[in-house]
């Protein structure tokens, strides 16, 4: 008992070196410490779990934060596996896609990408309370690990790569507006043709 102990305690300690983290047992270190976190959603569960998510792992939530996370869309589907005869459980597989971007300086988009969750549920047609509650159940462990997963996924940037992306953001806005700027000019300096006088007989 007490080899089996020592060896659990062992690597316990082996897998914190490595950086593991069991699942609620602590947060990711995100190298940005500011952000302005916004949804099209502005006062669903995701992005109020979110923020609090972040702000319990030290980040800075304000409006005017020099990078924005924006949570575009939500969607939550499901479609049957299964289709069981009278009495018995069916398979359903719920899923939740999570859209969202990140903007910079002047709102200028930097990156945007999309994170999915899927489960698979028994549904019995015969405790429709009981199956429809635990639908429920799943949707809520769902969305928590969605926005594990969206945390991590801004665990992962750091400020550097947020610049260089800025960089080409901001290149881009320009060369958009120069080309912009240069048609307007074009069509202000091309002679308007005059109306064709058609002659009164």
């Amino acid at each position: 008992m007490i080899k089996r102990n020592l060896l659990v305690m062992g690597l316990a300690v082996l897998l914190s070196a490595c950086g593991f983290q069991l699942r609620g047992t602590g947060t990711n270190e995100l190298a940005i410490k500011e952000w302005d976190v916004s949804a099209r959603n502005a006062y669903g569960e995701t992005v109020t779990q979110l923020r609090q998510v972040l702000e319990s792992s030290g980040v800075h939530i304000y409006t005017g934060a020099p990078y924005k996370l924006f949570l575009a869309d939500e969607r939550d589907t499901q479609r049957n596996l299964s289709y069981a005869s009278a009495g018995r459980a069916s398979d359903i597989e719920l899923s939740t896609e999570l859209t969202f971007e990140i903007q910079g300086r002047d709102k200028l988009p930097l990156m945007g990408d999309k994170i999915q969750v899927q489960k698979v549920v028994s549904h019995d047609g015969n405790n429709l309370v009981g199956s429809d509650s635990q639908i429920i159940q799943v949707r809520k462990e769902m969305r928590r690990d969605l926005v594990q997963r969206m945390v991590l996924r801004l665990s992962l940037l750091t400020p550097q790569q947020l610049e260089t992306l800025q960089q080409r953001a901001d290149d881009k806005a320009k060369a958009d507006a120069d080309a912009l700027k240069a048609a307007q000019e074009y069509e202000n300096n091309t002679p308007k043709q005059s109306p064709v006088e058609v002659p009164v007989e």
